[in-house]
């Protein structure tokens, strides 16, 4: 029987080639991200490792220089006593945060929230072994800053050069003093490295004399667990010490479940993937047992038990699952060096190390393939093997029986029906816990859409069948009968691509009913005609408010601070704002009061706070106020809850008494005359033409709120159309079959008049119709669950409506149209070329 097996995969290499190319797709998914992620955490590891190779002691401190109860770091007198220490043979004090860097048209150079600033700390040589210094050197006076490798060649600076650099201030020019290399990871994720002078970096981003890290560096034997009990004491409360080994084994953890996150992803699709592929196997075997049902019965009539005929099958496929999962685990590795090298495209530098290939993508890949192929291959050979003898010689292609249909529609509509159920449930429950069960409902319903798929298929091509034959005459109408003509094959067929759309349409009707969701959040609740916020997602220095409130144009302006209170006893997030003007840049619905009130020094507070604890205008509420002085609030105004602002609101005069340095977010603009290119002008210059202040107009906001739904839609999409490759494939494959099944009929049609032209239009309509079958099939299902995720984030979304994105619904289908005519090409071509004679004479 295994020589049978051997002999039937080497007869039948052009009909396995689909099979393989979809198991080797799917195995080159699963260890391609293995290998990626490998290959990553290594690279991240030993970066790691370098970084605190020579360090015994590292100290963490977490103060920013905003709060003085929580101290401002580790002063430079604890870092001459940590140096003065037995065994310590050098000291390195770091200080950093954010700075940008223009480039000579202005524009920011890098991703905002990776564009950092540090100092420049030489040990007694002058130079700094964190950076290694390729022109010039490290700053020395305070006008001076060096930048990274990248950074300077993107701005096309050189030494000496002037450069303006943007922190949390406003900008400034330094003179270019020197320009490095450097492992650290802001520059690493598309960012930029500023150096500053020590007591420059300390003054903008700490307090004069004081550093946020410190490594300890020690002469060879000394224990480092020791020196670290010595540390300790020396140390002000706020700041953690960690033996360097700990700290860097903290790192690799924390590397790992990085990884771990992006691959379970990868992995999830991948999984996807190989899911469609079970249906094309499926059908490949199903279609290669059906034309050996002959051979099989007098291999069953000379002795061969079921066990036997089962066993063949499944060595078959085990045989093309093994030469799949080879060919895919070298395609993965292959995949993997691409996504390596293609990270570059996104800004992103892998740290240099080399490819890490183990024994988990190996054995990963040799599983999936060898056990996926034959858990696909095993239905078709316990079908096979179950066929009588005498029955299967006289039939080629034995008709299932009345009862395995009915038996199989019942199962399929009963999981249908609990899967829809649970669906249902899950949209009405609209929290997380319904969420998992929409989920749950999901897999069900699929599963038993799949089981039904063939049942389907019927009635639904039927309602096609009068377009077709009206349009396309004799071609249209055999096309429709030969779909339907084996309800099996074209479900399993159909199946691959409704999986595939279901996914995507699904995502499609969530992304979109979010997406619009946010825009209209965003369009009823502002009415500013700019918002001016960091690039970096930091706080905007108070000087930048100043500037612009003096922009010429400006009609109204409104900080959105954020600051924080205790009311009756309850902490509450509060935004500190302009009286006068927060109604004219933001919609603000009063429910009672006056927000006029805030001016005198009251309170507003939203209308779900104030029915919580039973608020209402004209109450006074004992107050502690940030600085932890206390004193009393009036509350003079109740309003709608709002997306932009936070559940109270005070006056920014009243918040700047009680805070040293205000937290704010975005300062929303209203200008004379709405948006025009003159206002945005304006207010660029009245900022210093600072590029690490963003100036967005309504549609940038927009952008922003919305924006990053559509990445990763499109991430999305592109992970996915390896399914949808593999459903390809699975067409293509389908119809092989068929036209190899037919070629007496073929031949008959040929025959009697039939040419070469309208035979190739019948098949690529059977395969146009059946795709367009699994779309719709998918479509319908995916805008269903769509429906329940929405359902269920609803509350979660102020003016939540179901949106259902046409357009590419119907580019959807346009796609599924072209999968059947370019699948459709090679089956089409060779049943047109078929000989009328021989194919008459085939059996």
């Amino acid at each position: 029987m295994l020589r049978t097996a051997l002999r039937n995969v080497l007869a039948h290499k052009a009909r396995l080639l689909m099979t393989v190319l979809a198991v080797m797709l799917g195995v080159a998914f699963v260890s391609g991200t293995l290998v990626f992620t490998d290959t990553l955490s290594q690279a991240f590891r030993n970066q790691s490792a370098k970084n605190y190779d020579d360090v015994a002691v590292a100290v963490t401190s977490y103060a920013d220089g905003s709060d003085p109860e929580s101290g401002y770091g580790v002063p430079q007198k604890t870092v001459d006593k940590i140096g003065a220490l037995d065994g310590v043979t050098g000291v390195s004090a770091r200080v950093n945060g954010f700075a940008g860097v223009a480039d000579p048209d202005g524009k920011l150079i890098g991703v905002g929230w990776s564009n950092k600033g540090a100092n420049f700390a030489p040990g007694k040589d002058g130079k700094d072994p964190a950076y290694a210094f390729g022109q010039g050197s490290g700053p020395t006076a305070a006008d001076q800053v060096a930048l990274d490798q990248d950074t300077a060649a993107k701005g096309r600076y050189k030494v000496g050069d002037r450069v303006r650099v943007a922190t949390n201030g406003p900008v400034k020019e330094y003179t270019l003093s020197g320009i490095f290399t450097t492992d650290d990871g802001a520059v690493s994720a598309g960012g930029s490295l500023v150096l500053f002078q020590t007591p420059v970096a300390q003054k903008l981003y700490l307090a004069p004399g004081h550093f946020q890290d410190v490594n300890v560096n020690a002469a060879p034997g000394t224990d480092d667990e020791k020196l670290l009990d010595q540390v300790v004491p020396l140390l002000p409360k706020e700041a953690v010490a960690r033996t360097g080994a700990t700290l860097a084994d903290e790192q690799a953890k924390d590397i790992e479940a990085g990884m771990s996150g992006l691959n379970q992803v990868l992995l999830a699709f991948a999984g996807i993937a190989l899911f469609v592929g079970v249906f094309l196997i499926a059908n490949t075997f199903t279609m290669l047992v059906a034309q050996r049902t002959k051979e099989i019965a007098l291999m069953r009539a000379v002795g061969a038990s079921r066990r036997q005929v089962t066993r063949s099958v499944l060595a078959e496929a085990g045989l093309v699952g093994l030469v799949a999962a080879a060919v895919g685990l070298g395609l993965g590795v292959l995949l993997a060096m691409g996504l390596r090298s293609g990270m570059s495209s996104f800004g992103m530098k892998v740290p240099g190390g080399p490819l890490v290939v183990t024994a988990t993508p190996i054995v990963s890949a040799l599983a999936v393939g060898v056990l996926i192929t034959m858990l696909a291959a095993w239905l078709p050979g316990r079908r096979a093997a179950k066929i009588p003898p005498v029955a299967a010689m006289n039939s080629v292609h034995a008709a299932p029986s009345a009862k395995s249909l009915l038996v199989r529609n019942i199962i399929g509509s009963v999981i249908t029906a609990l899967g829809a159920t649970a669906i249902a449930g899950g949209a009405a429950m609209a929290d997380e816990t319904g969420r998992y069960l929409i989920a749950l409902g999901a897999f069900f319903a699929l599963i038993g859409v799949i089981v039904l798929i063939p049942q389907l298929s019927r009635p639904i091509v039927a309602l096609a069948r009068p377009l077709l034959v009206s349009v396309f005459g004799v071609a249209g109408k055999l096309a429709s009968q030969n779909a339907v003509r084996n309800p099996r094959r074209t479900g399993a067929t159909a199946s691959a691509l409704a999986i595939g759309l279901t996914l995507v349409t699904g995502l499609s009707v969530v992304g979109v009913t979010v997406g619009q969701s946010v825009d209209k959040m965003t369009t009823d609740n502002i009415r500013a005609d700019y918002m001016v916020a960091m690039a970096s997602g930091g706080p905007l220095d108070g000087s930048a408010l100043a500037a612009v409130e003096k922009a010429p144009g400006v009609s109204a302006v409104s900080p959105q601070t954020s600051t924080y209170l205790k009311l009756d006893g309850e902490f509450a997030s509060a935004s500190a704002v302009t009286p006068d003007d927060v109604a004219k840049v933001l919609t603000v619905k009063t429910v009672s009061g006056d927000l006029g009130s805030l001016a005198g020094g009251q309170v507003a507070v939203d209308e779900d706070s104030a029915k919580k604890h039973g608020w209402k205008v004209g109450d006074t509420l004992p107050t502690v106020f940030g600085d932890e002085k206390k004193g009393s609030l009036k509350v003079g105004a109740v309003f709608q809850g709002s997306e932009f602002l936070s559940p109270v609101l005070v006056s920014s005069e009243l918040a700047a008494q009680h805070e040293k340095k205000p937290n704010i977010q975005q300062i929303f603009v209203k200008m004379d005359g709405g948006q025009s290119a003159a206002g945005e002008k304006a207010l660029v210059s009245a900022l210093g033409e600072n590029p690490a202040i963003s100036v967005m107009d309504r549609q940038d906001i927009r952008d922003q709120f919305g924006g990053m739904i559509n990445m990763i839609l499109n991430i999305v999409y592109a992970l996915l159309a390896m399914a949808l490759l593999i459903a390809v494939l699975g067409v293509v494959n389908t119809l092989a079959m068929s036209v190899f099944e037919r070629q007496q009929e073929i031949g008959m049609l040929r025959a009697i008049g039939l040419d070469r032209r309208r035979v190739k239009r019948m098949v690529r309509l059977e395969a146009v119709v059946i795709s367009l079958f699994g779309a719709l099939v998918g479509i319908v299902l995916g805008v269903f669950l769509g429906w329940a995720i929405g359902q269920s984030l609803k509350d979660d979304l102020p003016g939540y409506a179901l949106v259902l994105p046409w357009g590419r619904i119907g580019i959807f289908l346009l796609l599924a149209g072209l999968v059947g005519v370019l699948a459709s090409l090679w089956p089409a071509r060779s049943a047109a070329r078929l000989n009328m004679l021989n194919a008459i004479k085939a059996e």
